[in-house]
């Protein structure tokens, strides 16, 4: 349930706290005095449109702030699938500035405009005043069907099953017409693959052949480096081992009569250590490292056939394994589309599949058309269209389409002759309007949302009419809390609680403003709709009597 609302700077309004109670309550005042902008404001903090223009004129941002009980409703349990604290109740805040740029809080966390839409479809069920023009259109009167029968997830499936079954169409079509285009491709590509795979080649045999060839190309040089090497540090006459070993020597011995060359001598002895160390390294070294113009050729001959394969397909040698998997995966691809048999065999569990679901929908709808079509019927009977029936058609598509086998038409029998006809070819304009609020009395009787607002939906209709749609919206208050805007005393005599929506200014300021109204102020504002400016002591009987009511 709606609990409070808070505005600030939104359109007319600059400062406004409202606190709503449970029941049917009403919205009345002067035309233009702001009762819609409260609806638009509630709209507008449940996810609605924003743009800068909703900015009252001198504020820098406009903010709304609901806050809602949620004992009852599902919303709860999306704020627990989404991580968002709840303690019952749900804070939902909107703000949008100058410039357009529009936030949004649940519970101080801050959401995206979708996950605002999403929870409000749980909280608040709104009735525009335009709804009964939207009533006209059949995409309008297929999705109210489909909402108040609780279709939507049926027809999720319907409409992926119908993508589904139009790819593998189409897939068939494109095969089917380009079949030699495909064969010439796989011919191409298979002949590359073999190529490919005739080189049986790989990224680590690369690097391996290029550090063979650089050491086999250089043997040479590394065996007469190695041996010449030997000879300076060890084999020659004057190797640097054995003067070495002179040197250390003959310090070792004057240590004895100065202590300060112990130091150098042992420097000496470690650099024997190592020198040692790195002879005995360059002789296993020269006696591995040989001439082999035999292996020398054979990886001349290996690299010369990848960079004669990788100019072949002008790229480098590094990238002739992504080639070779690229082909590999674009055969199979074309494999599968070449695939006549395996294509029309998907198209048709496709097709089994969309036709499975399109009729388990048809019946669905079927059975929730006639339901619908009966207790429309029945509070038509109570609007002053006596002897109407209405009916939802259900008008077979040929071939289908993602919405199903059939658009949904709504009809009305009883007004314009005994054939039941297009409800917009039949209904006049005050007619339209009764029938609408008919429609939306129905479903929402079945809508799963605690809170419904409707903003002028009694337009076109008064008397004793006024008097029905008046206690029906009572008697839907009854479960659920019901906010009408509304013009006509008929309809706000029936409330459990009444606003009355005025308009002030203020130093050149335009406001809106809201009352509370309870006893004789309810009686004067009512009286007030029955008379228009001049109330007289009649017209507040009149008030009186129908507040008793």
């Amino acid at each position: 349930m709606l609990c409070r609302l808070t505005i600030r700077d939104f359109v007319l309004v600059d400062r406004l706290e409202l606190e709503f109670q449970a029941g049917f309550g009403t919205l009345t005042g002067e035309t233009g005095a702001g009762k819609s902008i409260l609806v638009d404001a509630l709209a507008f903090a449940l996810g609605e449109r924003a743009d800068a223009g909703l900015v009252r004129s001198g504020g820098e941002r406009a903010e709304v702030t609901a806050e809602f009980d949620l004992d009852g409703s599902t919303a709860a349990g999306w704020l627990r699938k989404h991580d968002l604290d709840s303690d019952g109740s749900l804070l939902l805040r909107r703000l949008v500035d100058t410039n357009g740029r529009s936030r949004a809080y649940l519970n101080g966390s801050p959401v995206t405009v979708q996950q605002l839409r999403e929870v409000a479809e749980r909280l608040v069920d709104i009735h525009g005043q335009h709804a009964h023009q939207s009533l006209l259109r059949s995409d309008a009167q297929r999705a109210l069907l489909d909402s108040h029968a609780r279709l939507e997830p049926l027809l999720a499936e319907v409409a992926t099953a119908w993508r589904d079954w139009r790819e593998a169409r189409d897939s068939l079509d494109v095969a089917s017409q380009g079949i030699e285009a495909l064969a010439a491709e796989r011919e191409q590509l298979a002949w590359q693959l073999g190529e490919l795979e005739t080189l049986g080649f790989s990224l680590a045999e690369w690097q391996a052949l290029n550090d063979d060839h650089r050491r086999l190309a250089h043997a040479a040089s590394l065996v007469e480096g190695a041996q010449l090497s030997l000879q300076v540090l060890a084999e020659g006459d004057t190797a640097c081992e054995a003067r070495v070993a002179t040197v250390a020597n003959r310090l070792e011995g004057l240590a004895e009569y100065d202590p300060a060359l112990s130091e150098v001598a042992c420097l000496l002895q470690s650099a024997q250590t190592e020198l040692a160390e790195a002879i005995s390294a360059l002789r296993r070294y020269a006696s591995h490292v040989e001439l082999d113009p035999q292996r020398l050729n054979e990886l001349e001959r290996r690299i010369e056939a990848v960079l004669d394969c990788a100019r072949k397909f002008r790229c480098k040698p590094d990238e002739l394994p992504a080639l070779l998997a690229r082909c590999q995966e674009r055969l199979t691809v074309l494999g599968e589309a070449a695939d006549l048999d395996g294509l029309a065999k998907r198209l048709a569990a496709a097709g089994e599949r969309y036709g499975q679901l399109a009729q388990r929908l048809s019946a669905e709808r079927t059975a929730a058309a006639s339901t619908l079509g009966r207790e429309v019927s029945q509070v038509m009977q109570q609007l002053a269209l006596g002897g109407g029936s209405f009916e939802v058609a259900l008008v077979p598509v040929a071939g289908g389409n993602a919405s199903g086998l059939e658009q949904i038409e709504f009809r009305v029998a009883g007004l314009a002759g005994d054939q039941s006809r297009s409800l917009a070819k039949v209904a006049s304009g005050g007619e339209l309007s009764r029938i609408s609020l008919a429609i939306q009395v129905v479903t929402s009787q079945a809508a799963r949302v605690p809170t419904l607002i409707f903003d002028e939906v009694d337009v076109g209709i008064g008397g004793g009419v006024a008097e029905v749609v008046g206690r029906l919206l009572r008697e839907l208050g009854v479960e659920r809390q019901v906010l009408c805007v509304t013009h006509l005393p008929q309809v706000a005599a029936r409330a459990n609680w009444q606003w009355l929506v005025s308009k002030t200014a203020d130093a050149g300021q335009v406001r809106s403003r809201v009352a509370t109204l309870d006893g004789e102020r309810r009686v004067e504002e009512i009286a007030r709709m029955l008379g228009g400016i001049e109330i007289t002591a009649i017209t507040r009987q009149h008030a009186r009597e129908m507040l008793q009511l």
